[in-house]
């Protein structure tokens, strides 16, 4: 069955006489004893119709959580003490700050890599417990061998986990690669509005999937019940989304190839992120953010809206990341319109 079909069908209610279209919203914090809920902290219907759609999206089984950075907190708990993680050294800010945190605990080690050297990658990984990759990374949107990756760490007995909020399962479906778990920030392009804060965790086993809740159960890192349903309501339309969002990202960065006010356009010919360099650093990304109409400075991306931002301008983004970088989250406009407004504002960098 084709994923557009999947998304639509997935967790829904049977469909028998007076049965609502959707699974509703259930607002309980308590159950009625002797059936497998008991109490809310350990299920609700609402995350149960969300995790099957995602679940059978990715192609495993899928666990709800309350963000994307409690659904990253799960997977790293799975590391055991003084184990040695190998992550991207262009990664989310928030896995970059709790790897690095744990490193300072002593919890864990961490050994950064650029994760599109699949040699330099390979050879980090004798004692490794588990092999963290983002592809496209953010904000770099640099590419990964996942299956290759893969196959690496599992010859040496570490675990692989994924983070495709980037991608989504409609670009690339790590689990299919022989990848351990995938991670999402539900709050990006599977919510899809700009409403939500919320993450999952995709296991490839039933025994990861036991471990990951538990963990969610016994550290209350859950999902409101209306979150989850906005999220699910939200993945339903996630091909026509991602679809017209992708193609106007194509068309957007080829356009601004060889504008003279840009150092360098990045774009892995896939997704709807766009990283683009502005020539002289900072000051000018600053101005470049500050100078549109349609497109919104806001740090967060895949929403029907266009948001762009100098990643820079956080203190936790790594060095290595150019100062005048700046990151484009292609929305649902037109591709005339925000290319536009973008130009005029790149043209008036020089007025």
């Amino acid at each position: 069955m084709h994923p557009e079909t999947r998304l639509i069908i997935a967790g829904r209610p049977p469909h028998v006489p007076d049965q609502p279209m959707n699974v509703p919203v259930h607002l309980t914090s308590t159950y009625v004893a002797g059936g497998d809920l008991e109490y809310a902290r350990y299920g609700n219907p609402s995350w149960t119709a969300f995790e099957e759609a995602l679940g059978g999206l990715e192609g495993g089984r899928a666990v709800a959580f309350a963000s994307g950075m409690a659904a990253i907190t799960a997977v790293l708990d799975l590391v055991p003490v003084g184990g040695i993680v190998v992550a991207p050294r262009h990664s989310y800010t928030g896995t970059v700050a709790q790897l690095d945190q744990l490193a300072v605990n002593g919890r864990l080690a961490v050994v950064y890599v650029d994760i599109s050297d699949t040699a330099a990658v390979t050879a980090t990984l004798d004692g490794a417990a588990l092999v963290w990759i983002e592809s496209p990374t953010n904000p770099a949107l640099e590419l990964a061998e996942i299956p290759a990756l893969v196959a690496a760490a599992h010859e040496r007995g570490a675990l692989v986990a994924v983070d495709n909020t980037f991608a989504t399962p409609l670009l690339q479906r790590p689990l299919e690669s022989g990848a351990d778990l995938v991670v999402h920030s539900a709050t990006k392009y599977i919510s899809g509005h700009s409403d939500v804060l919320m993450g999952a965790v995709v296991a490839a086993s039933d025994e990861l999937v036991e471990k990951i809740t538990a963990y969610r159960s016994l550290f209350g890192a859950i999902p409101g019940p209306f979150e989850t349903y906005l999220a699910l309501r939200g993945l339903r339309t996630l091909p026509v989304r991602l679809e017209r969002a992708q193609a106007t990202a194509a068309e957007l960065a080829a356009r601004l190839h060889d504008h003279p006010a840009l150092e360098e356009v990045r774009y892995p010919c896939f997704g709807a992120i766009i990283s683009i360099v502005l020539r002289g650093g900072k000051e000018p990304a600053d101005r470049l953010v500050q100078g549109t109409a349609l497109w919104v400075h806001a740090t967060s991306l895949g929403g029907v809206e266009s948001t762009f931002e100098r990643r820079r301008r956080w203190q936790l983004e790594q060095p290595t990341i150019p100062d005048g970088l700046v990151r484009l989250s292609v929305g649902l406009e037109h591709v005339d319109d925000l290319h536009r407004d973008l130009v005029q504002a790149l043209d008036a960098l020089d007025a």
